[in-house]
This record gives structure tokens, sequence and C-alpha cells, in this order.
């Protein structure tokens, strides 16, 4: 009642709504207007063509409007040059969205089919480009387009492609029946089917089934390579599984498609939409394109990076209830290979790819799906004939087959560590439980998993519980805690308490554990600084270590510190000790590292200020100069990790070489076997081992080098050589060390009566998987410097270039991982062996 009044005038406020009647009564509005703003077409474009399928209810709303954007403006060169790039940039940036920008350019045909052929005379460009540079998943990419676009090609479309690609493959596979690039193009040619049967297409039903069995001969037959990489080889005891070829497994999944008519359900149709001029399974027909000119090269390309057969992986393979499509079903493959793919292409920006792992279930045909975050118990209460797969699951399985492909991923670790932490973060309701599951498979199965992958494993855990306050359903682990540590289950837990307190520290650690595990965690690791073990007289040449430490606290010069060493050779020497550098050597590394305890920056400023008397004490002795290892360690005894920084940073420094860290690893530490069971023994070996495999591949990047000098190559060749020596020397040191924990041979273990046999057997199987990952890591490393002084420049191409300038850090393969390190040019490495 009172707002009916005042619109009459009652009430306070008459003057006011005495104004208002005058404005009501002014046809003129006084107020300033905001500026309109259009935004220009190209912009439209490319903002649509990015955000497709980002929603499913407005889909087919975005391939029509974006069809009619480019129809409309077609006169607009701007706006055809952004789509057209855009277009041709999303089939390799973005591979779930392949379908969807087809479905664009189906829709756009019947009207504007000349800019439909420009777009397929790019992309033609661009796989020209891939095939002659050996880039094999973009090649895979692009013809998963042309798949999709079938409908439209004249002929036999991209199976005029496919048919070349296999002859190719067949070329190698007779060469060698342990070549792995003929399984790569067999994958490419098995992964392009699904996709051209579900185009608009019809009728090719019959080539895909012929191509099938031409494939088959080579998909089927074993590889010889398989066990090298089998991520469960079980050791002695009843394998988890029979290790699944990706490309033998996507065979059978195809054959068994082809007999039930093609279904392909998990594919989306996004080209079944209406348009003005009707279906557009009928307008295509309208206008036919021909496939652009594809040559394929011979001998075809290797590519950038070394190729083994794959093995699929799965972290959801023993569910009562099936949240990831089974191996029998051709989806498992086709999700997979989609996401791993996005994953590996956006590995410039890991919020990107957790935001379309969320977002998986828009990518695909509807009802693939259950609804995001459902939790597994509901999945019983689905309809017999309802989807029971998780979107979350799906994605997390994808990069955990990634984080734990052999014998490398594509890219590093923690790229796909941070993966599954954004994607934590943005769902983390959908992807928690997910993880959790996945975490409890990987454990119930160390026992027969690799090693290398039960490090990885290892590290993704700690550094993940680091950004999640370090909580775990501990108490589901509690019956390990008591086991011997020779079981890999304790060795796991172990480790991973180990790095969780380098990711923090040891009280608050100790503060996330249930009871049973506090004895686990000492008092003594909560000590930040440990004790200087020459403050106690009792301690042999005491008083002389003191006075080394308060010269080195005083920055005093190399020749007073020296002095006090002397005095304690003489000493060992009266003693009868065997090595007297040996005992000096441990008194002036125990106050290095007492002086730079307090961080990583201190021992460093501490080590550069001493570095000529230790690179000395190596010269003199290699006793002396293992001692240096073992007085590392020994002051870190309860925190191992921070050792193992400390040697690898004493191997930047030359003080220590890679084989006196292995010798004392693997001989001087060895006892029984019982050093392999640490975590910070594997991490010491691996690493330095890394840092020998690197500097080979750095040379012989360094003199693949387009326009090197033939001198500087014929240098580089011979320090090749030296490099490669060196390193077969060093994992000739490895494999005697393990084979003899292996057999049992080892001294330590054969000359014991008491070893408890339980015990000698997990030891045994201890030397067996340190064997297997560094006998692959020798295999990749041969192969890898094979390959590449392969697909180097020969002779012919070395004659005219003598007054050429050497391209720095140049390799035209962009330098993945296998590029020069530390902004290391080839005059820089040229310097240095010169």
């Amino acid at each position: 009642m009172a707002d009916y009044d005042r619109r009459n005038g009652g009430g306070r406020g008459g003057y006011n709504n005495r104004k208002r009647r005058y404005r009501d009564d002014d046809d003129y509005d006084r107020r300033p207007q905001r500026r309109k703003f259009e935004e220009p077409a190209h912009v439209k474009v490319r903002k649509l063509l990015l955000g497709i399928a980002g929603s499913p209810a407005k889909t087919e709303d975005e391939i029509s409007s974006i069809a009619k954007l480019v129809t409309e403006g077609c006169q607009d060169d701007q706006l055809l040059a952004t789509f057209i790039e855009l277009a041709v940039q999303l089939i390799v940036e973005q591979p779930l969205k392949i379908p969807f920008v087809a479905a664009v350019i189906l829709v756009l045909n019947p009207q504007k089919p000349e800019i439909v052929g420009e777009v397929l005379a790019r992309a033609g460009r661009a796989i020209q480009e891939y095939l002659e540079t050996g880039a094999w998943r973009e090649v895979k990419l692009v013809l998963r387009f042309f798949g999709c676009l079938q409908g439209l090609l004249d002929g036999d479309g991209v199976f005029t492609i496919l048919e070349e690609l296999f002859s190719r493959a067949a070329d190698l596979q007779t060469a060698s029946s342990e070549d792995s690039l003929g399984l790569e193009l067999v994958k490419i040619i098995l992964m392009t089917i699904p996709y051209v049967l579900a185009s608009s297409a019809a009728g090719f039903e019959e080539q895909a089934s012929g191509l099938l069995e031409k494939t088959d001969i080579i998909a089927s037959a074993p590889h010889p390579l398989v066990t090298l990489v089998d991520p469960y080889p079980g050791f002695g005891e009843e394998e988890v599984k029979e290790p699944q070829s990706v490309i033998g497994l996507l065979q059978r999944q195809l054959q068994a498609e082809s007999t039930t008519g093609w279904q392909l359900k998990c594919l989306p149709r996004a080209w079944k939409i209406e348009t003005g001029a009707g279906d557009t399974d009928d307008a295509a027909t309208l206008t036919k394109h021909t496939l652009p000119s594809v040559a394929v090269p011979s001998p075809v390309p290797a590519g950038p990076r070394p190729r083994l057969p794959e093995i699929y992986f799965s972290v959801y393979a023993d569910q009562d209830i099936e949240t990831v499509p089974s191996l029998e079903d051709i989806a498992s493959s086709i999700l997979r290979d989609s996401l791993i793919d996005t994953i590996n292409v956006l590995d410039f920006n890991r919020n990107a790819a957790a935001k379309f792992l969320i977002e998986l279930d828009c990518y695909f045909a509807p009802n693939t799906f259950v609804k995001r975050a459902t939790p597994f118990d509901r999945l019983k209460d689905v309809e017999a004939d309802g989807p029971t797969w998780k979107p979350e699951d799906v994605a997390v399985d994808a990069v955990f087959s990634q984080l734990f492909q052999l014998p490398a991923p594509e890219h590093k670790l923690v790229y796909y560590h941070s993966v599954l932490t954004e994607s934590c973060k943005l769902a983390p309701a959908a992807i928690a439980p997910s993880l959790g599951r996945a975490i409890r498979y990987l454990y119930k199965n160390i026992d027969s998993m690799d090693l290398e992958l039960e490090y990885r494993f290892m590290d993704w855990f700690s550094h993940h519980l680091s950004n999640f306050g370090f909580t775990w359903k501990w108490t589901e682990w509690v019956d390990d805690v008591g086991l011997n540590f020779v079981f890999p289950k304790k060795a796991f837990m172990m480790g991973a308490l180990e790095k969780e307190i380098r990711l923090s520290f040891a009280q608050r650690i100790r503060g996330t554990l249930p009871e049973p595990y506090q004895p686990l965690i000492s008092e003594a690791k909560e000590k930040d600084t440990p004790d200087f073990k020459y403050t106690s007289d009792q301690t042999p040449y005491a008083t002389q270590a003191r006075e080394i430490l308060r010269l080195v606290k005083a920055k005093a010069p190399d020749s007073e510190i020296e002095e006090h060493m002397n005095s304690i050779e003489t000493e060992a020497g009266s003693l009868g000790v065997e090595d007297p550098l040996v005992p000096s050597t441990d008194a002036l590394v125990t106050s290095i590292l007492f002086m730079g305890s307090k961080s990583l920056s201190h021992v460093l400023s501490c080590i550069e200020r001493t570095k000529s008397s230790l690179l000395a004490i190596g010269s003199k002795s290699e006793a002396a100069r293992r001692q240096i290892i073992s007085s590392v360690m020994e002051y870190w005894t309860e925190k191992p990790g921070t050792g193992v920084n400390i040697v690898d940073k004493l191997l930047n420094y030359t003080i220590l070489t890679p084989r006196s860290v292995i010798t004392w690893a693997l001989s001087d530490k060895l006892h029984k076997g019982e050093g392999l069971c640490h975590a910070h023994t594997y991490e010491m070996v691996s690493v330095t081992l890394f840092k020998v495999t690197n500097r080979v591949r750095q040379i012989v990047i360094a003199r693949n080098v387009r326009g090197l000098p033939l001198d500087q190559r014929k240098l580089l060749d011979e320090t090749l050589q030296r490099e490669q020596d060196e390193m077969r020397i060093l994992f000739g040191i490895v494999e005697d060390a393990l084979i003899g924990v292996a057999d049992g041979s080892v001294d330590a273990m054969a000359e014991s009566r008491d070893q408890d046999e339980t015990a000698e057997t997990m030891l045994r199987a201890w030397g067996g998987r340190w064997l297997k990952v560094f006998r692959r890591k020798m295999s990749v490393e041969e192969a890898w410097v094979s390959e590449m002084l392969e697909a180097g420049p020969k002779g012919e191409e070395m004659d005219d270039v003598k007054t050429e300038k050497p391209i720095e850090n140049g390799v035209s393969n962009g330098g993945g991982s296998n590029g020069l390190e530390n902004g290391a040019t080839n005059a820089d490495i040229l310097d240095e062996i010169s």
C-alpha cells in the first residue's frame, strides 16, 4: 500500500516524484551513454573456436555459429587467416577438439568449399613437414583430422596415406625384428581407422578390415624388447598380469569392433547437426575435395626420441566395478591416446592440461561416463545398461601411464606431478578419491613392480602429500610397519618418510603419523644441525680437528689448514693406519659440513673456499677421495637425502669422480646387499650415471650440428669415444656388483652363517631388480647414441663447411630433454675439451 502511495505522490519525497515525472515526459535522455563496443569478427571466431565443445549443451550452436561467422565474413582477410591458422593449430595442440573442428569444416563446406580447400591445403603442408622431421604424434593428429573429414574427400581419402605408411612399416620390420619405428607407424594407422569409420563417410568398412588384416602381421607379433619395459616383472613371484602391448591390444580391439558393426560408441558424432541446407551428411556430399598430396619419405626419419614397445599401464585394473574401460573395449585405447597427447602437448601449461582432464567428458559421446565426482560406492546403484566409467579415473589413469612409462616419459617427472596436483586443486571432490584408490593399487603391487617405477611412485607420493598437508591414511598400512627393511613395502615406507622430511621437517612429519609409525622417525632426525663428532676428546684426532674447524670458520688460508692435516697424518702413520690421508680428510670434510650445516648455500660457500685442498686429496689417494663421501654420508646419516645432494655438488666441482661414487655405493658400502634397499643409495647411483650419460648425449648433439667445421667434429668424435668408454666401464662396475648380490656370491653374503633365509632371498631379489634397471639404462643409451650418429651428418655433408661458424645451442629438433644442459653451447663444450 505504501508503494502505491509513493507512486502517486503520497508520502515524502514529493520533489523527487515531480522530477521523475519531468524525466518521463522528456523524450531526450540527458544521461551519458556508454559507448557500445562490438568485437571484431575475427576475435569472435577465435574465441568461439578456442572454446568449442567446452559445454556439451552448446556444442551444436557453437559449431553453427562459427560456420556462419566465417561464411558471412569470407571477404575479411584477417578473419579467414585467423580461422585457417587456428583450426590447423588446434589439431596438434588440443587433440580432444579435433572431431569438433572437423565438424565446423563439414558444416562450412556446402556454403564455402573454397575455404575448406584452403584449410585442407594448410593441413597438408603441415603433415608433410611433420613427416620429414619425424614428428609422429603430429602426423597422427593431422591424419585424425583428415579421417574425421573422410566424408568430403574424393576417392579413398586418408586410406591412401595409411597404405603408404604401412608399406614403410613393413620395410622397417623386415629389416629388423627389434624395430620400434615400424610399430609407431602401425599404431598411427590403427588409431586413425576409428575416426574414419565414425565420420560422415560411409562404405569404408571393407577397406578398414583389409588394412587390419595387413597390420595384424606386425601388431600381433611379440616384440623381443617387451620384457625390457615390463612394469611388473614379478622378480620370482607371480606377475600381476601379463604385459599388454599397446599396439597388440589396439589391433585386437579393432578386430573385435569390426565384428559388431563398428559401433565406436565413445566417439562423438559432432557432424550430426542440422543446418539450413539440411543434414550435414547430405550437405557434405555436395562438394568433394582431393586430399592434399603427401609423400612419406624413405628412409623414414626416426624422430627426436628413442622408441621402445609401449605397455598398457593402468592403476584401476583390479576393481570390482569397472571405472575405466576394460582392455577388451576399443574405448580404452581411444580415450587413453587422446588424453596422453593432450597431456604431453600442453607441457608448457599444467593448468590448461589439468582443466582438459577435468572436462574430459565434454569431448566424447554423451552417456560415455557417469556424472563427475560420483562416489565409487554409488556406482553399484547404476542401471544395468548405464555407464560406470568415471571421467576422473580415466584422466588419472592416463597421467599415471606417462608418469610410469619406461624407459622414460616424454617430459620431466615433476610435470606429471604438477598436473595431478592442479587437477586435485581444481576438483578435489572428484580427483582425491581416485588418487587414493590409485595409491592403494600401486602400494599393493610394489613387491612385483619395476624398481625404477617404485622410486618414481615414492617421489610422486611424497611430493603430492607435501602439497596437501602431508595427510594420508597411514593406518591402512600399519601391518607393514613391523616388517624387516629388506621387504619392498617397508623400504617404500621408509623412503617416502625420508623424502617427506626433506620437503618439510621431521617434527611436522612425526605429527602426521599414527603411534605405530613414531619409531620410524628418531629424535636425532629432529636436530637441525648434527653434532660435531670431534667435540668429544674420546674421538681420535679431536684436538687437530677442532683446530681445523676454527680455521675453516675464520676463513684461514689453505696452508694453515694443511699444517693440522699433516699433524693428523703423522699421528695416523705412527698408529699404523694404512692410508694416513683418510683420517685427515675426514677431519677436514666434517669441519666443512658442520660449518655449512645451516643450508645448502652455506656448505657450498665452505666448499668453494677449500676447493683446492679437496681437489688435492683426490689426486693423492683414491681411498681418501672415497672418504669424502663417507664423511658426508656419516655426518648426514639421519638425513641421507641431504648427504646425497652434497655428493652431487661435489661431483659438479669434480672433487669427486663418477667412478669413486659408484664404487663407494656398490662396493665399499654394499655389505650383504643391504645398501640396495635404501632409497638414497639408488638416488646417488642413478643421479651419478645420469651425469655421465647426459655428458655423452651433449657431445653427440654438439657433433651433429650442421655447419660444424670438420676439425671440430673430429675432436668431438675423439672425445665421444673416450666418454663412451668411461660410461661402459661405470655400467660394468654396477653390473658386476649387482650380479654378486643377485646370485648370492658377494663376499659378505657368502661368508655369513647367520643370514636369515627369507632376508637373503629378498636381498637377492633386490639385486635382480637393480640389475634390470641399469641394464635397461645401458641399452637405451647405446641405442640412442647409435641412432643419433646414424642420423647425423655424413662425410659428404661435412664438405664446404670449414669456414662456417658453428651453430650455438643449435639442435634443429628444438632440444627438448636431450638438449644442451645449463645453456651450454658447442663452443663451451669445445673449450672444455681443448
